[in-house]
Formats: structure tokens, sequence, C-alpha cells
């Protein structure tokens, strides 16, 4: 829901990794948040529609076979900018569609939940282009989007991995099959394994009404903390494993995972003893809102990896050593990254529900695997359609604010490239983005959504913008 960084070719840019987080029209209780049904009022179960696909899948079989696709249009028109750089967003008035398609396989070997594995292997394609090549961001508009542009639509592996569940009780609880596990019922407390190919954000940072871009929101910074430099190669996938305990009222996650070679790169860097992202989060199921869902996550991370450092890159432009700021010439092995995260999602009716975040890093390291921020602030909201008599249908509305500090500002107010931003000079302002959707489940598993985004200081650059960005998106599961 992220090779070499050279001015031959635009460098890479992580296609976030949320893809298709839930299979039903309204996204169900993710599988390793350890809620159970009675957790989940009456009003929204009505509205877990599990026929929402164009074809019904078994809930008994020990395969597990599903997809997804999913479309996107967007386009906007120019806008105020007195100048821009080699990285901005364009000015020019532009339109682009992306395309993704996925294909989810499971199998369980044997039929004990208790101790129940899964063998998970998915297959993905993704084609078309972002708006400016995905350039001039950092909360980017589509998060379907790989900016790599010498990346073809192939299909390729996307995950490929082991899930194992060591029950320590015979109590269960109901558990939404889909392509991240197929039992149908999870022991209340357990140890869960997952090893192999996988996207961090189906295990971390989850957040029931900002995750998904194929039934809710588009931002790159609204699915995901943006603050959060995730090890992930350009689409979003890593090679590693995670543990995680679940309770009845709470969990705790930790995970170890490869880091790209280069900065947003699509080849990973295989020496764990020199290169590796660690994350670590506790999730607290408590609600502010009596007899309503509540969750609360807290999330910390550490990379390690060959990164550069702003400040030196700017030091060293400013000593005449370079002629304009690079930070991959000052990078070193043995750099380490580290941030924080909060996530929350509250349910304050049985249609409306409020989901925030917060992150921060340290922002002196360069931003290597996912975008470029330093802190995050977000509040979003979601309402079903129950009342209008369209359950599986949704609206959302949501506010982010994003910063870097001061040594990232100085590398490009000085004119230093990062992955992603670059407009030549900068006159800094926090980067603002409000997005709004509706998301129209037409017919099974067809859905049609309207959205919009409002960007203020595109790139954190007061001189430019404000820029709106109109988006329709088709999506249809399998």
């Amino acid at each position: 829901m992220a090779g070499a960084q050279t001015t031959a070719r635009l460098p890479d840019a992580p296609q976030p990794a949320q893809l298709l987080r839930f299979l039903s029209a309204v996204p169900a209780t993710s599988q390793s948040s350890g809620a159970t049904p009675s957790e989940v009022p009456a009003a929204e179960q009505q509205t877990l529609d599990p026929a929402a696909t164009m074809f019904p899948h078994s809930e008994n079989a020990p395969w597990w076979i599903a997809g997804q696709a999913n479309i996107i249009f967007q386009a906007h028109p120019g806008f105020h900018s007195p100048y821009q750089g080699p990285n901005s967003f364009r000015n020019a008035g532009e339109y682009k569609t992306s395309m993704l398609g996925t294909v989810f396989t499971g199998y369980r070997p044997h039929r004990n939940m208790r101790y129940n594995t899964d063998f998970l292997v998915d297959f993905e394609s993704a084609g078309g282009r972002g708006l400016s090549e995905a350039l001039g961001l950092a909360g980017f508009t589509n998060l379907d989007v790989v900016r790599n542009p010498n990346l073809s639509s192939v299909p390729y592996l996307a995950r490929g991995e082991i899930h194992q569940t060591i029950g320590l009780t015979n109590e269960m609880a109901e558990s939404d099959r889909s392509y991240l596990g197929l039992a149908t019922q999870i022991p209340v407390r357990r140890f869960e394994f997952r090893v192999g190919k996988m996207s961090l954000t189906d295990i971390f940072d989850v957040n029931d009404v900002l995750t998904d871009s194929h039934l809710q929101f588009l931002n790159w910074t609204v699915d995901n903390n943006g603050a959060w430099d995730y090890a992930a190669d350009t689409r979003g996938y890593t090679v590693g494993g995670a543990f995680e305990y679940d309770d009845r009222n709470w969990s705790a996650r930790y995970g170890i995972f490869a880091m790209p070679v280069v900065a947003n790169g699509i080849d990973l860097d295989w020496a764990f003893s020199r290169a590796h992202g660690q994350d670590w989060e506790v999730e607290l199921r408590h609600s502010f809102v009596p007899g309503r869902k509540g969750i609360t996550r807290i999330l910390a991370y550490a990379n390690n990896a060959h990164m550069g450092n702003y400040r030196e890159a700017v030091q060293a432009f400013l000593d005449g050593v370079d002629p304009t700021p690079r930070i991959t010439r000052h990078e070193h092995f043995g750099t380490v990254k580290y941030g924080f995260g909060w996530n929350n999602e509250q349910e304050i009716t049985g249609n409306l529900r409020i989901g925030s975040r917060f992150g921060w890093n340290d922002d002196q390291e360069e931003s290597f695997a996912y975008t470029e921020v330093g802190q995050t602030a977000l509040l979003g909201s979601d309402y079903a359609g129950a009342r209008w008599k369209r359950p599986s249908d949704k609206a959302g509305i949501s506010f982010t604010s994003n910063a870097i500090k001061k040594d990232h500002q100085n590398y490009l107010k000085y004119g230093g490239l990062g992955f992603l931003l670059g407009d030549g000079r900068l006159n800094y302002a926090r980067e603002n983005i409000e997005e709004g959707y509706y998301n129209w489940h037409a017919w099974k598993g067809l859905f049609f959504a309207l959205d919009v985004q409002h960007i203020n200081n595109p790139g954190y650059n007061h001189d430019r913008g404000p820029v709106w960005v109109g988006g329709v998106r088709t999506h249809v599961d399998f």
C-alpha cells in the first residue's frame, strides 16, 4: 500500500503495497485484529456482504482463488507555478490512467484451525502511469502507481508466504477468509508467524477507515502513514518474517525485512547483517464509545541501510565540493533511520467511523523506501449508505498535513533532488491535502467511485499551487 538513481532515467518510486485489503463491499475485520463478531455492531454486520464478488467463494474448500482489477483515471487543470524543476508536479493540465490486477491463491493442507497453516501465493500486474510520473508530491494522488517507467506490466510475484497459527486455547473466534488467511475460525489467544515475500502494510498500521485504495481513499499519505518509511521494493513488497501474539483485547507484532539496495529500487539487499528494516507494533482493542468497535495501534520502526544524510549533502554543496546537493554521494553502510506512528479507528454509529494517524521520523537520512515525509497528521471518516438503502456504498472525507525537517528543507531549497521531490528551489510550507470520495456498488463485485483531492503547497512549496485532482475509479472483485 518500495536501479540506481541516475540522470539517464527517472528514479524509482514506490508502489505503496496496499492492494485490495478487503474482498467485500465494506472492509471486514482484519484477520490479525482478533476481533470477535460480538465486537461488531449488528448494523455494521448487515453491510458486510460476502456476496459482493463476481463469483462466490467457498467457506469450506482447502483452497482459495480470488482476484481484483482496479482502474483509476485522474486529471488536473493547470495551476500557478512561477518555476518548476525536474521532479516537480507539472503545472500544465494533464490526465493519466493506471491499471492494477491481482490474482490471489491460497491452500490449507489440513483442517486443524487451532494449528492452521496457509500457503499464500499472489500474482500481480501493474500498468499505466501516474500524473507527472508520480513526481512532485509527498502525498501522491494514486496509491496504485508504480512510477518507474522502465518496469513493464508483465505479471510478477507479489506475495509468496507461509502463514502459521499456533493456538494457545481451544476458545475460537470467527474470522473472514481472505488472501491473508483461509481459516474461518481462529483461537482467541494465539501466535501467528509469516515468512516469505509480503507487504508490511498487510500486517502493520492497518486501519479499516484509512487503508484501501480500491474501495476507499486514493492518496499515498491517507492509506498509509507517510512518515513510516517501511521496507519495500519499488512495487511495495519485500522478503522477511513477522511474528505476532494475539490476545482477547490486545496484540503485539514484530518483523524484520529486507531493504532495497538503493532508494526505492526494485532490487533488495539480501545481506540482512548490513541492511534490514525492523518494525514493532502494539494494538489495543478498546473503544471510546460504549458498544462500538475501537482500536489503537502504536508503531515503531528502525531501518538500517546504505543511506545518505541531508546535512552532509548540503554542507558539501556549501563548501563547494558538490556543484549541487546530491545525497547519493553521501551514503554510508550502517546508517539508521527510525520513526514512530500512532493509528486509531473508532466507530461512532453503525454507519459512521472516524480514523486518524500521526507519524514522525528523524528525517536526517534520505527518504529510502516510501515517500518524502518527516511528519504527518491525518484525520478522516467514512459513512456507509444504509440510510439511503445502499449499505454497500460509502462516502469518505479526509485531511492530511505533511512536513519535512530543516535539513531536508535546505536540501531541496539549494536544488537537491529526492526520489520524488525537487522544484529547483523551495519556499517551504506544509503540504496539506483534502480528499473526498463516493464509492458506488453497482452490481455484485463491480464498484465505481468518484474522487477529488485538493493539494496546498505541492512538494512543500508555497510558491506553487494549489492544485485540484479529480479521479474516477472502476473496481472489480472476482
